[in-house]
């Protein structure tokens, strides 16, 4: 069975790769290598020993994503990671966002939607909560307006999703509203390598210990939490790869209770950033320079999941540790650097 991943070369991407490659899916990637590298299809075939197969294409070029589609017609699902990533970048470049994780989702819905049948597996966020009013946060919680962009795009993307899997009932879809992936395949082939400086926190931590940053920033030290920093909950991303292979064939299966579903995916736990720091601290055996600085727009106090619904609709739950997800990321490092 064929599955397409879009933004498959992506850190999130290449880790779900390899688990549908585990599962014996044949998969087909299309990237346009803006926040990637070619590299990637090595590493994975060297952890999977099968090269996938792959095609460079930018999702924004509309009349390319129809002629790949009538060029691929055995394609019985989708996962869809191609995306702006960032919620600082979002603030600052809210057009670029909108133009690149919306217009692109709907040349492709236009595409499967067209389908006999299909399965598809967006890659969303909790960011669609923005500040919750209790934590744990439930699939049941408000969606509220976005702090950022980046969060916006993603609420919009979902109730696009939604509404045309009302009108298209050979659609099927599940949103993956995750929280923060984390970490590196334990063989250290493949991991996260942001291009340029770092935006989320696990590789600014790695880059500053392994002397590429001189300092690493932390912002904000007045919010309401145990120790004054932002709280969020970080899973290790081999955990979310799973994640979406298992919500695949959840789809493919006809385990689905309706055309569109959403799932929470995370630990369920909820860590500082002074925690993750110190994990890391732990784990390396290496003393962290770090500052408290002010806080950065568009961030929340506190986010975590309530992971009931995927533990039990989906037989899915998060196995690893916070040390564990923090010892790949540093051996991914090393590895890098080496």
């Amino acid at each position: 069975m064929k599955i397409l991943v879009t933004g498959g070369l992506g850190f999130i991407g290449s880790h779900t790769v390899v688990e549908l490659q585990n599962k014996g899916f044949e998969v087909i990637i299309i990237d346009n290598l803006s926040n990637s590298s070619i590299d990637v299809l090595d590493a994975i075939a060297k952890i999977t020993g099968k090269k996938p197969e792959f095609e460079k294409l930018d999702l924004r070029e509309k009349e390319a994503v129809s002629a790949f589609f009538k060029k691929h017609t055995d394609i019985a699902g989708v996962i869809h990671f191609a995306a702006s990533i960032f919620v600082n970048e979002s603030v600052e470049n809210p057009l670029l966002y909108y133009e690149n994780n919306i217009n692109t989702l709907i040349y492709l819905l236009k595409e499967v939607s067209a389908r006999k049948e299909m399965s598809m597996i967006f890659s969303s966020s909790c960011t669609v909560y923005g500040q919750a009013d209790e934590l744990p946060i439930t699939e049941e919680a408000p969606v509220k307006k976005a702090e950022a962009p980046y969060g916006n795009t993603k609420q919009i993307g979902e109730e696009i999703i939604e509404d045309t899997c009302k009108v298209y009932p050979n659609l099927k879809a599940i949103s993956l509203r995750y929280f923060n992936p984390i970490g590196a395949h334990e063989t250290a082939n493949i991991g996260e390598t942001p291009q340029g400086k770092p935006h989320h926190l696990v590789p600014y931590i790695t880059q500053t210990a392994i002397g590429i940053r001189e300092q690493l920033l932390v912002f904000g030290g007045d919010y309401d939490t145990a120790d004054g920093t932002c709280v969020r909950d970080y899973i290790h991303v081999v955990d979310l790869g799973k994640a979406h292979a298992t919500a695949l064939e959840r789809l493919l299966n006809n385990k689905n209770k309706s055309n569109y579903e959403v799932f929470n995916i995370g630990t369920g736990k909820g860590s500082t950033v002074l925690e993750v720091i110190s994990s890391f601290e732990k784990v390396s055996g290496q003393k962290l320079n770090y500052k408290i600085v002010d806080r950065r727009p568009g961030d929340v106090t506190a986010i975590y999941a309530d992971t009931k619904k995927a533990n039990n609709e989906l037989g899915w739950q998060a196995k690893s540790t916070l040390d564990e997800a923090m010892d790949s990321a540093w051996k991914w490092e090393k590895k890098v650097r080496s």
